[in-house]
């Protein structure tokens, strides 16, 4: 008898809780079962059962192989499911989360041309800047900037992206273009409070050398969106992903500053839970996200170096 098997006959010798009722649910004799049973404890070296000519009750034991028993099939089972589904059209509840503004500009139209494509799919967009944790928020998929240290989520990267630092012209032309990162410091710069993580250092290197410097400013929100807009007022200067700043960069409504240096990564991932990788629904909805950033880009490697 195979491992699997016999997992598969003791589950359900205690789930119809006696001998005759498994031998007739296997089309068995009940001595065959109770053969059966026997050799497996003579295999483990324990008994599984204590048993009587009307019922069985499990042993210390056999509560732990049930346990286990239970939870390896119900592995090998979901893997299947998915294996299977993988090939299926896609279809279900998509649970997706982004942030705030990246969301709104990015993600939904993404959303929508994705819904199009595949009818049967249920796609919940759920959007907010705060932490969240995907085994506890019911989050399928999360769009994030920058990888996650969680071991138990896989990051696949759907868009390249950094960080820039611009300013309207007309900031510029008032307060001067600042040549080095400690410049920063006599700035009025626009700070944005996300993640409930430390603010107001912004990190900039150059070569192997790399400076924090803190910066102020009378201006702070947790929203890319407002930031954004103060910045094109002329508010001071502002860090943000390239992807938030490239069409006013290219229309000249702001202006980047200090190009020489470099900004800690915001590449563009997906995130999801290891048991999803397999998901027809989860897999078809990030290679859309891939696809669609490329097309965005207007470049191969979904980047947006072609901006300038």
């Amino acid at each position: 008898m195979n491992p699997v098997s016999e997992l598969g006959f003791f589950t359900l010798l205690v789930k119809l809780g006696s001998l005759a009722a498994t031998a007739r649910e296997l089309n068995l004799t009940p001595p065959a079962v109770s053969k059966r049973l026997a050799q497996m404890e003579s295999r483990l070296g324990v008994r599984l059962l204590n048993r009587t000519t009307r019922s069985i009750s499990l042993t210390a034991e056999g509560e732990t192989y049930l346990v286990n028993a239970q939870r390896i099939l119900g592995e090998i089972e979901e893997m299947e499911r998915q294996v299977s589904s993988s090939r299926a059209a896609p279809k279900g509840l998509l649970r997706v989360n982004a942030p705030l503004g990246f969301g709104r500009t990015h993600v939904g139209p993404a959303v929508s041309s994705f819904a199009k494509r595949y009818p049967e799919v249920e796609v919940q967009l759920h959007l907010t800047d705060r932490p969240i944790h995907l085994p506890d928020d019911a989050i399928d998929v999360a769009v994030r900037f920058g990888e996650l240290p969680d071991s138990r989520l896989i990051a696949r990267k759907i868009a390249s992206n950094r960080r820039l630092l611009c300013a309207a012209p007309e900031y510029l032309k008032a307060c001067g273009t600042p040549e080095t990162p400690r410049d920063l410091a006599q700035h009025t710069c626009i700070v944005l409070r996300q993640n409930e993580s430390a603010f107001g250092s912004w990190r900039l290197s150059r070569g192997k050398h790399s400076e924090s410097v803190k910066v102020r400013g009378n201006l702070s929100t947790n929203d890319g969106e407002v930031a954004l807009n103060w910045a094109l007022d002329g508010h001071g200067i502002l860090m943000r992903a390239e992807w938030n700043l490239a069409d006013h960069l290219r229309k000249g409504r702001l202006v980047e500053v200090l190009e020489e240096y470099e900004t800690p990564p915001a590449d563009i991932y997906a995130v999801y839970l290891e048991r999803l990788n397999l998901s027809a629904k989860v897999s078809c909805f990030i290679e859309h996200l891939r696809e669609y950033f490329q097309r965005r880009a207007g470049e191969p490697d979904g980047s947006l170096g072609g901006w300038r």
